[in-house]
């Protein structure tokens, strides 16, 4: 199977280590990874923000670069339920202001084969052991896009607690929002903070050594708000659990 990687702004910006555990583990699984060069912004940004005639042209360069793959694999929550959810309002939008349907139709294509990566892993490769090796104490975030838009479902922890070594334990109040929302942590700070500090507290309580999340933008947030209160944990991609053997262990 040939798959092209999604990587997103964010991982592609700051933590190029989730691209590489993507592109190792999907490798080791038997799939060939090619990263389209030509890839830029899906356009979350600008459409959440109210910008969504200007997320257009985005979206039409995205259905252009990732077209001919069999499936588009994605580290990312947010950016998987861009295109699956808003790509095709997007198309109804056009529409309904009168453009006709060649948006709707340019975009089509790339929405049912985009796949969050653990969606790829067990609905499309049918795998939860996919070999990894990670002797750590680990408690699981759902974030919001994968958790309501995606509906990932029990497909991260599935995959968690095939790993050996790892001891997975349970994240009180996991359904709740870590605070970050894009641009809703810089418009409402306050708010954003309080809202990571709760959940820093309850991954805390645990006693785990690792958050880990399928969104880097969340942990990013998380990340910060351990630092400030000084907490020991870290928070660490699913992808990057995942892609960890024995051999090649992640930290």
């Amino acid at each position: 199977m040939r798959v092209a990687l999604f990587l997103t702004c964010v991982n592609d910006t700051l933590y190029p280590d989730t691209g590489r555990a993507v592109v190792k583990l999907l490798t080791r699984l038997g799939v060939e990874v090619d990263f389209p060069m030509a890839q830029t912004c899906c356009g979350q940004a600008h459409y959440n923000t109210g910008y969504r005639h200007e997320a257009e042209p985005l979206a039409r360069h995205f259905a252009e670069v990732f077209g001919d793959y069999e499936a588009i694999v994605t580290p990312s929550g947010s950016c998987g339920a861009m295109v699956r959810e808003l790509y095709p309002r997007m198309g109804e939008r056009a529409r309904a202001e009168g453009r006709g349907d060649t948006l709707a139709a340019t975009l089509a294509p790339v929405v049912p084969k985009t796949y969050e990566l653990t969606e790829f892993l067990v609905d499309v490769l049918g795998v939860t052991d996919v070999g990894a090796y990670y002797p750590h104490t680990v408690t699981y975030h759902p974030t919001c896009h994968g958790l309501r838009g995606l509906g990932l479902g029990e497909r991260p922890t599935r995959l968690l607690r095939a790993v050996k070594g790892l001891e997975l334990v349970e994240l009180p109040g996991a359904e709740e929002c870590c605070g970050f929302g894009g641009t809703f942590a810089l418009k409402n700070a306050d708010v954003s903070a309080a809202m990571g500090a709760d959940k820093v507290r309850n991954a805390e309580s645990t006693g785990a050594e690792v958050l880990c999340a399928a969104d880097n933008s969340c942990l990013m947030h998380l990340g910060g708000t351990m630092t400030r209160l000084r907490t020991g944990m870290r928070p660490v991609h699913i992808a990057e659990i995942l892609a960890s053997t024995k051999e090649e262990p992640a930290v």
